[in-house]
């Protein structure tokens, strides 16, 4: 599913217009992306947590040249499903 199927799936489920659902979604992610990047996690509930996470730095290997590389720690973003989410997926009746 695209930004395009997503707009349009939640204005009909919603019975509202496409510019008012796209401007929602922009919002939305918006605010999940400076909740993120200012180092705070998300809980959704029925969906799951997002948070960030420090990777470490590490030694990796060149898969061709077999050449050892430094990679310099960064910070991901780690998604955890919920248990709703996971008993969905799994068919699972709670």
């Amino acid at each position: 599913m695209n930004n395009k199927e997503l707009i349009a799936a939640i204005a009909a489920k919603n019975d509202l217009t496409k510019v008012e659902t796209e401007s929602m979604l922009e919002a939305t992610v918006a605010i999940l992306r400076m909740q993120l990047t200012e180092n705070k996690s998300i809980n959704i509930y029925g969906f799951g947590n997002l948070e960030v996470r420090k990777k470490e730095e590490r030694i990796s290997v060149h898969p061709q040249t077999k050449a050892r590389i430094l990679t310099p720690p960064k910070l991901v973003v780690n998604f955890k499903q919920s248990t709703v989410l996971k008993n969905k997926l799994n068919n699972v009746e709670s």
